[in-house]
This record gives C-alpha cells, sequence and structure tokens, in this order.
C-alpha cells in the first residue's frame, strides 16, 4: 500500500498504477478504502473508463444501487461517447428490473449512432418484456446498420423459433413449419453475410434436423466445413449429431477423421475419451494428456474418469484444476459443484458456489444454454449454477439412452 500510495505521487494519471491500488485494496482493505481510492482516481484519470466501472460496481455488489447509478451518471458526463460506461448503466437497470429506465438508456444510445452490441442488447429488453414486434424491428434494423454482426441473426431467428414453439405447443402444425421456414430463412440469409459464424451453423443444422432429418443436417455441416475447415465446433457437432441417430460407426469414423485435421484440440480429445469403451479410455485419455495435457476440457474428462472409478481424492484435484485453468467456463464449475454434491461436505460445497459465484464464468456449451435462455435473464450465477447441474445430469441421462 505505501509503495503504491508513494508511486501515486510520482504518476498521478498512470492509469495502470491505480488499477493495481484498487486491486489491493479490494483484496486487502475495506469497501470504504476503494471507494475513496477509485473516487481520488477518476479525478485524476477522468477519461479512463475502467475506474469509473469498478467504481459503480463495487457500489452495485454492495446492494447500494443509486450510489452505483450515480457513479456511471458522472462517467458518462466525463467520456460521454463511451460505449462500456452506457451498456454499464443499462445492465445496471436491467439487473435491477427497471425495464423503462434501460430502455431509456439504450435508446439515447442507438441516437448517439451505437454500435451492434447496443441493437442487440436493445433487442433483449425488447424480449424480455414479451414485445415481439418491437424486438423483429429492432433486429432488423439494426441487421441494416450490422448485417455482419452475427448475433442480431442468431437472436432474429431464435425469435422466429420461439414463435414456432408456441405455435407447437397449440398444436398448430402449419404455423410451426411456416415460422420455422422463416427461421431458416434468416439463418441462411445469416451465412451469407457471416460465413464464419459457427453459432449460425449449428442454429441451422439442428433446426435441419428437426425439419427434414439427419441427411439435411449432413448437408449443413459438410457446407459449414468447407467455409470453416478443421473447425472442432463444428467436427463435435457433426459426431454428436450422427450418435444421436445411434450411427455409432459413424460417428467414430468421424471422430477418427476430426482428430487427424485437428490434433491439439482439447474438446474433441475430451469427446473421445467419452465416446470409447470403457477399457479403451485409459489409453485415450494417456493419449490426450500427451498431446494436449494443459487443456481444460481434457483434464476435465480425466477428472470423470476418475469419479467413475471412484478415485474421489484424484477426480476432486482434476476438477479444481479445471476451473484453476478455466474459471470462465460454466460448465466445470457446474461438474465440479455436481461432484461435491455427491462426495463432498456441505463446507466444500458452499466453497465451490462462492468461487464460481467470484469467477462470474460466461462460457461453456451447458452454461450458456442455460444463462442466455429467457426465463433466467435475471438469475443469480449461484441459481444458473445449480441448473446448470440439473441440465449435465438431464444430457447424461439422455446419453445413456
Amino acid at each position: 500500500r505505501a509503495i503504491y500510495a508513494h508511486a501515486l505521487t510520482v504518476f498521478l494519471t498512470k492509469k495502470s498504477i491505480w488499477l493495481k491500488a484498487a486491486q489491493l485494496e479490494r483484496s486487502h482493505g475495506s469497501r470504504e478504502s476503494l471507494d475513496a481510492l477509485l473516487r481520488k482516481a477518476v479525478t485524476y484519470r477522468p477519461q479512463a473508463e475502467v475506474l469509473w466501472l469498478m467504481g459503480a460496481k463495487e457500489k452495485w455488489l454492495a446492494g447500494d444501487v443509486p450510489a452505483a447509478r450515480a457513479i456511471l451518471q458522472e462517467a458518462y458526463a466525463a467520456i460521454p461517447n463511451s460505449e462500456e460506461i452506457w451498456l454499464a448503466a443499462f445492465k445496471l437497470e436491467f439487473e435491477n428490473h427497471e425495464s423503462e429506465r434501460a430502455r431509456m438508456l439504450l435508446a439515447k444510445a442507438r441516437e448517439r449512432g451505437g454500435t451492434a452490441r447496443v441493437w442487440m442488447k436493445s433487442a433483449i429488453v425488447e424480449r424480455e418484456l414479451g414485445n415481439i414486434e418491437e424486438e423483429r424491428k429492432l433486429l432488423n434494423e439494426g441487421l441494416k446498420q450490422f448485417p455482419s454482426f452475427y448475433k442480431l441473426w442468431l437472436m432474429l431467428g431464435q425469435l422466429e423459433e420461439r414463435l414456432a414453439e408456441a405455435a407447437k405447443q397449440q398444436d398448430q402444425p402449419k404455423k410451426w413449419h411456416a415460422l420455422k421456414m422463416e427461421a431458416k430463412k434468416v439463418y441462411d440469409s445469416g451465412l451469407k453475410s457471416c460465413p464464419n459464424s459457427v453459432p449460425l451453423w449449428l442454429s441451422l443444422a439442428s433446426l435441419e434436423k428437426e425439419m427434414s432429418g439427419l441427411s439435411k443436417a449432413r448437408a449443413v455441416f459438410s457446407r459449414a466445413q468447407k467455409k470453416n475447415p478443421q473447425n472442432p465446433e463444428l467436427l463435435l457437432a457433426a459426431i454428436r449429431a450422427e450418435l444421436k441417430h445411434g450411427c455409432k460407426n459413424v460417428a467414430d469414423r468421424l471422430m477418427s477423421t476430426a482428430l487427424q485435421q485437428c490434433p491439439k484440440s482439447g474438446i474433441l480429445w475430451a469427446a473421445s475419451i467419452e465416446l470409447a469403451p470403457r477399457p479403451e479410455r485409459k489409453g485415450k485419455s494417456k493419449d490426450a494428456l500427451n498431446i494436449c495435457g494443459h487443456d481444460p476440457h481434457v483434464i476435465a474428462a480425466v477428472a470423470k474418469l476418475f469419479w467413475i472409478d471412484r478415485k474421489v481424492d484424484k477426480a476432486r484435484s482434476w476438477l479444481n484444476r479445471a476451473v484453476t485453468l478455466a474459471p470462465d467456463i460454466g460448465d466445470f464449475w457446474a461438474l465440479c459443484y455436481k461432484f461435491e454434491l455427491w462426495h463432498g461436505t456441505e463446507e466444500n460445497q458452499n466453497n465451490v458456489l462462492k468461487r464460481c459465484v467470484v469467477a462470474e464464468p460466461k462460457h461453456g456449451e451447458k452454461w450458456q444454454a442455460v444463462s442466455k435462455a429467457v426465463e433466467n435473464s435475471h438469475q443469480s450465477t449461484e441459481s444458473i449454477l445449480k441448473k446448470v447441474v440439473i441440465a449435465q445430469e438431464k444430457a447424461a441421462e439422455d446419453g445413456k439412452h
């Protein structure tokens, strides 16, 4: 602390020193000392958005939403064109169920020539409020300005698919088919502008599989792989599609080819370990560790083998390695938490929960599917974690059948 205090007398306008001093206070000081330091920091570096954002977030975490709001208002007076400040202000209102405030902020941001992210967040608010036509209008307007931003295409396709699902629930097969065809058109248009967007290819393949069966999905994967050769995500999705239809031999052949094309892909090696017959898994895991031993997906797959073999201490150790290497991947935290629910104490379980909340994971196949679902838009990290555990268990059960 004394070293940073002295450094700041010499380098009053050096953002990196203010940041390091703030991180020290966050770890070892009080909320008051951190707040005082950040207030001082922005007087010397009013253009450093990260310092304003840190101050606002600390107030929000302390439960003082009005103080967080006030800091962000000061921030966009100091840096009126900072998109990060506008989006942080939106997030504060949105997460605290102040939808009208959130809408107003985004409308102002759009007037100021907002980027694609602003249009995306605007559509998310309307989706949350159930304003389907306004959501569609914002997505279409956003796409006129930002046709190469794949997330807008994805959201528009998902909107049509949500409506199709509602039609299915109401036993309206013609409407379901028409809406699915509309979604297909959206994905096809999106792929003309964004041929390298893996999520768009995966959405189109999934839709084709549902509407027309495996052969159509295969054709989509074939096109996708020509545009994006040696892409592990696309290769793995094609393998899973075969497995889901009971085509184990085709899946094995595809896996062999995939590993030749992407020999250092952790997600492919992890899937290869899980797909192998039980007597071959140990050998597969050794091969995977030799080639990409520091990949968190491989480490998590090996942890599962230890778990299956009831080597509890080793499984725990390897799961901890996975979440330490990739704290942003929520699926690993869910696996870790599920493990502690089965084999750990209440203290172990709470420890994983706390660490996950601090890590604030944003990625992971199951994690993103759960956290981005409309009904989960305001859920806490703890709540998402518990839902992902349930989703993983369901996927494991489906895999057995």
